[in-house]
């Protein structure tokens, strides 16, 4: 019986969607690999660390705010099995 509510209640917990907390965490923590990601690719491009550090200053803020509201959307789409 208490197993059982235990495991039913962890499976109540993983249907229910990710808070604004950890949605912006992960937005924040992906971002900055992505944009270690972008810094390198534009290095290997250009040749030049100035402008790859630029590249990934802009990038940066768009996509954090991209990811965000794109993870948020997502939260709220209720999807059938």
């Amino acid at each position: 019986m208490l197993v059982d509510t235990l495991v039913n209640g962890k499976i109540e917990e993983s249907r229910k969607a990710d808070s604004n907390l950890k949605s912006l965490l992960k937005t924040v923590s992906w971002r900055v690999v992505g944009t270690i990601d972008t810094m390198v690719i534009s290095y290997i491009i250009t040749g030049d660390f100035a402008t790859a550090f630029s590249i990934g200053s802009v990038e940066v803020v768009t996509k954090m705010i991209l990811y965000y509201l794109h993870e948020r959307v997502w939260a709220t789409i209720k999807v059938r099995k």
